[in-house]
């Protein structure tokens, strides 16, 4: 925890150096904004079973640095649901269940994004993302406040690749989809399943805006 501790403090000491660097810069060279939106999360590889989608959102801040007329980086820091949906109910109700059981497996992403401007307002990006494991635990009531069970069998750190497109109106507001694969194995390596190939996979769609 002491770990994941300073990475949220060195990614916000970032993102406040963005804010910095703007102040000093012309707003047409640097931009700051935030976004948000819904996931759509669920686990991919050869190792996983039969799980649903969990939907979730994400949310966070985001900065544009333009490099050249059509190409500019991109540098977020998110909060991410993600995890999966439990396909099967334990039909004796022991743990007094609703429809579905949620696996969540939470992050804070930091992707950095190449950004490519195909037509005005138009773009396409990707890039990597690393994520650190800021929650983990089954929710057998994911409608009450109840139900939590915490876990320990997932990797703090995921890496992925981030890919999407964009549409960026005149003033700043900007509709984006996007798709996350991960390359990391989400769980630890265990004498009992040994290193199984299950991996985060994560549609996104959202609203954002640059100030």
């Amino acid at each position: 925890m002491m770990i994941m501790k300073k990475v949220i403090l060195s990614s916000l000491v970032g993102l406040f150096a963005i804010l910095g660097a703007k102040a000093q810069a012309d707003s047409d060279l640097v931009q700051i904004g935030v976004k948000g939106g819904v996931n759509f999360a669920n686990l991919t590889g050869d190792d996983i079973g039969d799980t649903k989608t969990r939907t979730s959102f994400n949310a966070g801040f985001v900065a544009e640095i333009p490099i050249s007329e059509r190409f500019s980086i991109q540098p977020e820091v998110l909060y991410s649901g993600q995890g999966f949906d439990i396909e099967e109910i334990d039909q004796n109700n022991e743990f007094d269940t609703d429809d579905n059981v949620e696996a969540q497996l939470d992050y804070i992403q930091i992707p950095l994004l190449a950004k490519i401007y195909l037509v005005k307002g138009l773009n396409i990006q990707a890039g990597p993302q690393i994520g650190f494991l800021i929650n983990e635990e089954i929710d057998y009531q994911p409608t009450d406040d109840a139900g939590d069970i915490d876990t320990d069998v997932a990797e703090d750190i995921d890496f992925s690749l981030a890919a999407g497109v964009e549409y960026k109106f005149d003033g700043g507001f900007f509709l984006q989809g996007r798709y996350n694969y991960g390359f990391t194995n989400v769980f630890k390596e265990s004498d009992l399943f040994g290193d199984p190939d299950i991996k985060n996979s994560v549609f996104q769609v959202g609203v954002g805006f640059m100030f």
